[in-house]
This record gives structure tokens, sequence and C-alpha cells, in this order.
């Protein structure tokens, strides 16, 4: 595989993330840079790990998890935007919204927004690539997608204050969505 062609896998795997991290600064307003970073890292992590848990996996396990991969990744978003959107409406305006910083909650929204990349590391294996390669420039932009997604998130929810969380509920769910009609429909 081509820098070029790895280049455009890498930033399409990081839509999903970049949205949930967009959410994540939309919903913490007042994110310090460590804090950000710690989403950052969790989400880069995630991305790129798990393409190389799929070319080792490969073809073992894969047929299984296909079939409910989709599902999978809905479940987990749809319970973190669920958690988001009942929260955001029983919110005391002046009170800060739920930690997404908490390791549990970013595992939970990482693993939801990239097992796809599981089932790209089962491709990247038929195609003979460099798994640790891909997997390093995988993660480094989902890395820098995330961190400024989650910038441009915490100055917009400086304008929209707490009740915001709301809204980034509603962004995991439709994140979630996404990814069964695309598994399902496409």
């Amino acid at each position: 595989m081509g820098l070029y062609t790895l280049f455009a896998l890498a930033v399409s795997l990081s839509f999903d993330t970049f949205a949930v991290s967009l959410s994540c600064g939309i919903i913490k307003s007042r994110i310090s840079f460590m804090q950000s970073v710690r989403i950052a890292l969790v989400m880069g992590i995630f991305q790129g790990g798990l393409p190389v848990a799929g070319y080792f996996i490969g073809s073992i396990v894969s047929g299984y998890l296909e079939v409910v991969d989709h599902w999978i990744a809905f479940a987990l978003l749809a319970f973190m935007g669920g958690k988001m959107i009942v929260e955001g409406l029983r919110a005391d305006p002046d009170c800060e919204p739920r930690d997404i910083t908490r390791l549990k909650v970013l595992m939970a929204m990482a693993l939801g927004t990239s097992i796809d990349a599981f089932a790209i590391g089962v491709s990247l294996a038929f195609l003979s690539t460099g798994i640790w390669t891909s997997a390093l420039v995988i993660g480094g932009i989902t890395f820098m997608a995330s961190m400024i997604a989650i910038r441009i998130g915490k100055s917009a929810g400086r304008k929209f204050g707490p009740r915001i969380e709301i809204a980034g509920g509603i962004i995991l769910i439709l994140i979630g969505i996404k990814i069964v009609i695309e598994h399902t429909l496409l």
C-alpha cells in the first residue's frame, strides 16, 4: 500500500473519532491541554491498535465479529450518548457536565469508534502491508484529528454552556446509527 493510500485510509478512519472528540470539547469546555492529550491518546491507541489486532487475529475471528461488530459499536455509542442526554437534561446549568476524561468512558468511546479499524487490519493482512507503519500512521492521524476537534469543540462549548452535553450525546448516537447503516445497507 502506498503512502497516499495509507494516509487516505487513516484520515477516513479518524472521521468518527473527530466527531466524538468534537463533542468531548463541547461538553467539557474547560478541558485542559493534558486532558485533551489523554483523550486523543486513547483514541489514537485504539484506532492504531485495533488494525494490529485485526492483522494478527485475522481470519480466525473476523467471520464471527463481522456479523455483529457494527451492533457492538452502536450499543457502546448509544449507551454513552443516552447517558449524556439524560445527564444533560437533569443537569444544573451551573454545574460541570459528566467527566468524559475518565478512562472507562474514554475506552468505551474509543472502542465504539474504532471497531471498523479491526476489519481494516484483517484486510491489511491480505494485502501484505507493513502493519506497524500502518498502525503508527493511523494512530498518529487520529491523535491529531482528535486534538483539533477537541479545540474546536472547546470554543463552541464556551458559547453554549453545560446543556450542550445533550448535543454531544446525540452526536454519539448518530455516529452509532451511521455505523449500523454503513454495515447493513452499504
